[in-house]
């Protein structure tokens, strides 16, 4: 048996990298924009311990194109490097000045860098690539490192002057995009507007105005354009912000939404390190899970908007930032890597949603109802999906019934169970999901002192499943699932004025009339002569089983769309009008003209059935 040394040239790491490293070849300039932060940041830091002489002047980082010279300039004005430190951090691939910075200085800088391996990035983009560097140390003198993307470098020296540090790619052909100056904006725009030290990127136009009257003049001044903002708000304390603040930061963020509802700010340095700010967005009733609407960051450097690892599925509903540094993440900072740290998180996140939530129904609970059509869907997809949030909801979930009054779900339940027990002693949550199309079956079922509550959004079926599951002595029922007077279904039976024989007749005639109708059962009630001849009900499970087959994009025929009649046997036009009719093809006719209208009031006929039964309804008015 013999042991080695696995033996890793460096003439493959190159191709690694140029291929492999980052899976979209743009985070180079978030990676060298990073390093740039980070070399500022450690002048600074060296600066305020004065072991920095002197004023440390403009610390912008600026970034330029030379389009003739086919160059992508990023110029810091940071720590900069001696030749020793070139051969340290340059040479050795993976070896982080970051790591080493930190470990010195942990406690006074926010250092953003971990891997060491960012600055080759900048040969997934560039045939060749210069760094010229001056040391902040006076005595250290300038040098430029030179290399082609291969294990082979020059360094000589520089007649650079000033501190910091200047990066020259030179673009190679196929990333030619890079020196294109909108491609470099929407890269900074979306990598960097928030890095913590400013960034130039060109200049623009101001405009000032001297004078007055008709002596007035503009005078336009060429600035600097500076393109990011260094001091988010996510990073203040909330005390010292207002509601205006908020706002605008959101209108930065999202400069096409309408305003917030409302926001969280998260603020947290135990057990691990996070802040940022959540605000809750108008939803729609017809919503999709808003992807790519939370943006985290680490040290304020962009770094993904896919946070569904550390954000509970239900808050991605959400918009906003995160920033923490203690997120992990793999070396190309593209994916987070699952841990305690991101389970914490989540659990923190989902606490401080519920936490808010309590306090805004707590402190103004008129307010919070007039927003509850807004919220309504997000905290029921909350209660259906987190169990801990499901706890804390209950107690700021509203109800809302058809004449606009909201309650809780325990004091609703207070409020029905009087009425609505059935004799299975199940509470009957009687419901409408549109008030419009059903007002019939809500007229019928008010007339009987019964309460109707609003179920309108698209995730109302999963909802009220989720409820009728927690809350065992609790059913909801569709208003158009059964008679009104059979809906609670007590024991109270009404006699029918037809003898049995009579009734045997109706059914016979229905059953001929509607024959090849998509109905199913049909059945003989007798029910108070001022309802309905007929009623049309819908199964309540096949009607909920096929509403979530569609919002989950299934097959809508999967489940048949069924519908049962009833025949109330104590309506004149059944019992008088219908039966001493002589002709058997009138009676059917008849039949057949109920049926439809009883469709026509559930919205159920269209196309030929329409246009047959108005011409049907027009010989019956001759």
């Amino acid at each position: 048996m013999s042991k080695g040394n696995i033996s890793v040239q460096v003439e493959n790491i190159f191709p690694i990298i140029k291929k492999f490293l980052y899976s979209d070849h743009e985070i180079f300039l978030r990676e060298l924009i990073s390093n740039a932060v980070d070399a500022t940041t450690k002048v600074k830091t060296l600066a305020a311990k004065g072991e920095v002489k002197g004023e440390l002047g403009d610390t912008k980082i600026e970034v330029k194109i030379d389009a003739a010279a086919g160059t992508l300039h990023i110029i810091d004005q940071g720590i900069g490097m001696s030749e020793d430190e070139v051969n340290r951090y340059l040479n050795q691939v993976a070896f982080s000045s970051a790591e080493e910075f930190l470990a010195k200085y942990k406690d006074d800088a926010a250092i953003i860098g971990h891997f060491g391996l960012g600055f080759y990035s900048a040969f997934m983009v560039a045939d060749k690539v210069q760094v010229i560097t001056k040391s902040y140390r006076a005595e250290d003198p300038a040098v430029m490192w030179e290399c082609e993307g291969n294990p082979e470098y020059t360094l000589t020296p520089a007649e650079k002057t000033t501190r910091g540090t200047e990066i020259i790619l030179y673009i190679n052909e196929e990333n030619k995009e890079y020196l294109e100056s909108y491609r470099i904006r929407e890269l900074l725009n979306k990598y960097c507007k928030f890095l913590p030290v400013e960034i130039k990127f060109g200049t623009k136009t101001e405009s000032t105005w001297e004078g007055e009257g008709d002596e007035k003049q503009e005078i336009k001044t060429e600035v600097d354009d500076i393109i990011n903002n260094p001091n988010p708000i996510w990073k203040m304390k909330p005390a010292d912000l207002s509601d205006d603040d908020y706002r605008e930061f959101y209108r930065e963020l999202y400069p096409m939404s309408e305003p917030p509802l409302f926001w969280i700010h998260l603020n947290i340095d135990y057990p691990f390190n996070l802040t940022g700010i959540l605000y809750f967005p108008k939803l729609k009733n017809n919503f999709e899970i808003q992807k790519n609407k939370i943006q985290l960051y680490s040290n304020q450097v962009f770094i993904t908007d896919d946070v569904k690892e550390i954000v509970p599925e239900f808050l991605m509903l959400l918009q906003g930032v995160i920033d923490s540094p203690d997120i992990p993440l793999n070396v190309s900072r593209s994916y987070l890597q699952s841990d305690a740290n991101v389970k914490k998180i989540n659990t923190y996140i989902s606490k401080k949603v519920a936490e808010k939530l309590q306090s805004l129904f707590k402190s103004d609970r008129k307010a919070y109802e007039e927003k509850w059509s807004e919220i309504s869907t997000f905290v029921k997809y909350g209660m259906i999906s987190d169990e801990k949030f499901n706890e804390k909801a209950n107690a700021f979930t509203l109800f809302k019934n058809i004449d606009g009054a909201f309650a809780t779900p325990e004091e609703y339940k207070e409020q029905v169970k009087g009425l609505q027990t059935d004799k299975n002693n199940k509470i009957v949550y009687i419901y409408t999901n549109d008030k419009e199309a059903q007002y019939g079956y809500i007229q019928a079922v008010k007339d009987l002192g019964y309460d109707v509550l609003e179920m309108d959004t698209i995730i109302d079926n999963h909802f009220m499943q989720h409820i009728e599951y927690k809350g065992e002595d609790v059913t909801f029922v569709r208003v158009d699932s059964d008679t009104a007077d059979n809906i609670i279904q007590k024991d109270e039976v009404i006699e029918s004025v037809l003898s049995q024989a009579e009734q045997d007749t109706i059914k016979e005639i229905f059953t001929g009339a509607i024959q090849g109708a998509d109905a199913g059962h049909i059945e003989l009630k007798a029910m108070s002569p001022t309802a309905q001849p007929i009623v049309i009900t819908k199964p309540e499970f096949m009607r909920r089983m096929k509403e979530m087959q569609a919002m989950q994009g299934m097959d809508m025929n999967m489940f048949p769309d069924m519908y049962n009649i009833q025949i109330n046997t104590n309506h004149p036009l059944i019992a008088e009008k219908l039966l001493k009719m002589r002709s058997a093809d009138k009676k059917a006719d008849f039949a057949a003209y109920l049926h439809d209208l009883a469709l026509l009031n559930q919205g159920m006929l269209s196309g030929e059935a329409l246009s047959k039964f108005i011409a049907r309804s027009l010989e019956f008015v001759k």
